[in-house]
């Protein structure tokens, strides 16, 4: 066994310890050379993404032979929701704008074609004549015309009562109880946009009613 002075111990101590500085050094500049990639992205990105994935969520109802809610791409039309639900043989698309962008929570009712009538008026407006007994003259009965068009569920405007245009959506007492009075005022409707000149009834409002009322 080597007997080292403490001379000789300082030294060897000293060589160690420059050695050991200088190894962990270089490990420490290699490391600080090692390149770092940073992954950024814009705040939005991903909801962007997200929503032209999910596109619209559209609700399809009334004379469509598939009736149901279908998702579509955000660019799609009334038609393109149309092929998918297949409108049935009296379904009358011309009340619609098959052009028109569809809207995520949408609801497409579709209507059915009113049935032809004689000289503008349907069997059950046109008046029935009843003859009595013994040459009596002729009693004409002239029938309420009803409220609600039969076969497609719209509301006759120029007819219905004050609880049938309550039902429609948006309209409430006040607003029906307007609605009969501007028909009694001004007389019958003459089409379904003389609703937007009642006070209270916009664009926005006679939106959501164009396909749920009627003026026949």
């Amino acid at each position: 066994m080597i007997n080292l002075g403490r001379k000789e111990q300082i030294m060897i101590l000293v060589i160690m310890a420059v050695i050991l500085f200088s190894a962990g050094y270089q490990f420490a500049a290699r490391s600080d050379k090692q390149p770092m990639e940073l992954v950024t992205s814009q705040p939005g990105e991903d909801l962007e993404s997200t929503q032209e994935n999910q596109g619209v969520v559209v609700h399809v109802a009334g004379a469509v032979e598939k009736p149901g809610v279908y998702q579509l791409s955000v660019d799609s039309r009334v038609n393109d929701a149309l092929k998918l639900a297949v409108p049935t043989a009296d379904a009358d698309l011309n009340l619609l704008n098959l052009a028109a962008p569809l809207k995520d929570g949408q609801k497409l009712q579709i209507p059915n074609l009113v049935e032809p009538t004689i000289q503008g008026q349907s069997p059950a407006q046109m008046p029935t004549v009843s003859v009595p007994v013994q040459g009596a003259a002729p009693v004409v009965n002239n029938p309420i015309v009803p409220s609600v068009t039969p076969g497609n569920g719209l509301i006759n405007i120029n007819t219905a009562s004050l609880a049938e245009l309550d039902t429609l959506p948006g309209i409430g007492p006040a607003l029906a109880d307007r609605i009969i009075q501007h028909r009694e005022a001004n007389g019958p409707f003459q089409t379904i946009e003389d609703l937007k000149s009642v006070s209270g009834i916009g664009d926005k409002k006679f939106g959501d009613l164009q396909q749920r009322v009627t003026v026949q």
